[in-house]
């Protein structure tokens, strides 16, 4: 061969080689910081800009709140950044339409989905709730829950002053144009209770605007924590409000239309140093590229005539990449909970051989050797493997302690045995609940324990929040139930019959569309 043959050949194999390396590199970064995980397949200097949003619009709210800026919370909240809406349906095929960000809190899992460079406003609006539960609980009415988590997403994050109480150009098209939902259905309803369409555009919008015209003056705050002194104390809704404030609720509609449309409408400029947020990122392995969002799918809840066929896909795809560590994990996890148990079990136990302290390993083969154990009609068989549950559950403890889900599959393995709930039982439920104070399942199941052990002014104070979540579902009304019951001195209902999924949050509606010449602010 010629040399300059060579030459092209050479080079044509060193082409195919840079070629190959590249693909190996996925294309998924992840971000770490003090209070958060960010996935994101776009740039590190955006995504390093975007925690460092993140971590600043954390400390404003624990600022804003009277909490410690420095805190850390017990658990990090990951967050996957998309690059369109097929990465939303990767994660959740029943995402709507107009939906760019979604939060999920599910017993595998805490975490949001949003689309990379569109409207941050509904992740902000999440991440509030996710924080009121964490951080400052309480049995708040619906509207300010909303009202609140409204308030705080519009807020403009600059790198020395952070700017709150904008409007959202929708919330004011339906505040100008929309027929407003009587107060008094505001006040006493959450929002999936309400059913009438003309009304149920403006609620969010009237509990912006109840929130704002509160938080704009320091008289009005007093008056707005007496109100929510009262309505956790059980006090009547409207009755509370219109003693708090010293107006009727025709008084009080009236004040807020003229503090719509006067200049008064303003918002506050916090102004600080804000500290640089340590972050570290890394670059994923090409795995991440095909089950990085698969992966979560698994964790959200799949309708049953969906299960089989994402459990061979997930297989098939998890198939291409050996023993890489995530594959390994989605197909264990598929395996497992989709059909093939056998594939499932072997693709675990092969990645604890690879990663002895692979938490989420550990704790999908403990879950297994529950889920037999309770099928088990052999007492003896029963026995064992609860004895083998509970070995991987100790290696789980081990390798993190900090775990909600390791806390839960503990006082799962716990209940129904002899002398439950002992203290040991009520510490693990107490750890569970404190790291994960968003699930329903989390708080039903330590409030049940506490009602067990007589201590029913701490179960009333867990159910609380949960029964005045507006977003709670069944969950919430099985907490609303429970709570009356003790205050009645009645049999409390049992969690029997309550399922996973009736234990989870419902979804935030989506907004409707916005006008296309949306409403110039009200303080223009």
């Amino acid at each position: 061969m010629k040399r300059s043959g060579l030459v092209a050949v050479l080079a044509a194999a060193l082409a195919t080689l840079s070629l190959t390396a590249t693909a190996a590199r996925a294309d998924w970064l992840k971000a770490e910081s003090e209070r958060f995980i960010v996935y994101s397949e776009g740039s590190e200097r955006s995504l390093r800009d975007y925690v460092q949003k993140l971590e600043t619009f954390d400390r404003v709210m624990r600022y804003r709140s009277g909490l410690p800026m420095d805190q850390a919370p017990l658990r990090k909240l990951p967050i996957y950044l998309v690059g369109s809406r097929s990465g939303m349906l990767r994660v959740n095929p029943a995402t709507p339409q107009n939906v760019v960000g979604t939060y999920f809190p599910t017993s595998e899992d805490i975490f949001a989905v949003a689309i990379r460079g569109e409207n941050d406003e509904i992740l902000l609006h999440e991440y509030v709730h996710h924080f009121m539960l964490e951080s400052a609980p309480a049995a708040y009415p619906g509207w300010f829950v909303e009202g609140f988590a409204e308030y705080y997403m519009t807020a403009e994050i600059e790198a020395d002053e952070v700017q709150l109480g904008g409007y959202s150009e929708n919330r004011a098209y339906w505040l100008v144009n929309g027929t407003w939902l009587p107060l008094e259905v505001l006040l006493r309803s959450r929002p999936g209770e309400v059913r009438r369409s003309s009304y149920r555009e403006t609620y969010y919008p009237v509990a912006w605007l109840l929130t704002h015209w509160f938080f704009s003056d320091p008289d009005r705050l007093r008056q707005l924590s007496a109100y929510l002194m009262a309505v956790s104390d059980g006090e009547d809704p409207v009755e509370a409000m219109e003693s708090a404030t010293g107006l009727s609720l025709a008084q009080l509609r009236s004040e807020l239309r003229q503090y719509l449309m006067s200049r008064r409408l303003m918002g506050r400029v916090i102004k600080s140093d804000f500290p640089a947020a340590d972050i570290v990122v890394t670059r994923l392995p090409r795995s991440a590229n095909d089950l990085l969002l698969i992966n979560q799918r698994l964790k959200i809840g799949v309708k049953d005539e969906d299960r089989a066929a994402l459990g061979q896909e997930v297989a098939r795809i998890a198939a291409r990449h050996g023993d890489d560590p995530l594959a390994l994990l989605a197909a264990g996890h598929a395996g497992l909970h989709f059909g093939d148990t056998v594939a499932g079990e072997r693709a675990l136990q092969r990645l604890v051989e690879l990663e002895p302290d692979n938490v989420e390993a550990l704790q999908f083969l403990a879950e297994e050797r529950l889920r037999l154990a309770e099928a088990a009609e052999d007492e003896a068989e029963r026995v064992s493997l609860k004895r083998e549950a509970r070995v991987y559950l100790g290696r789980a403890y081990a390798a993190t302690d900090n775990d909600y889900r390791t806390l839960m599959l503990i006082a799962e393995m716990r209940h129904g045995e002899p002398g439950y709930p002992n203290d040991n039982d009520m510490l693990t439920l107490g750890l569970a609940f404190e790291r994960a104070p968003q699930l329903a399942g989390v708080r039903l199941n330590y409030a049940d324990a506490l009602i067990q052990r007589d201590q029913k002014d701490e179960a009333i104070a867990v159910l609380k929040p949960l029964a005045n979540n507006p977003h709670g579902g069944a969950a919430s009304d099985r907490a609303a139930q429970m709570i009356a019951a003790l205050n009645n001195g009645e049999a409390v209902p049992t969690l029997d019959g309550l399922t996973e999924d009736a234990a989870a949050v419902e979804p935030e509606p989506s907004p409707e569309d916005e006008p296309e010449s949306p409403p110039a602010p009200a303080g223009e």
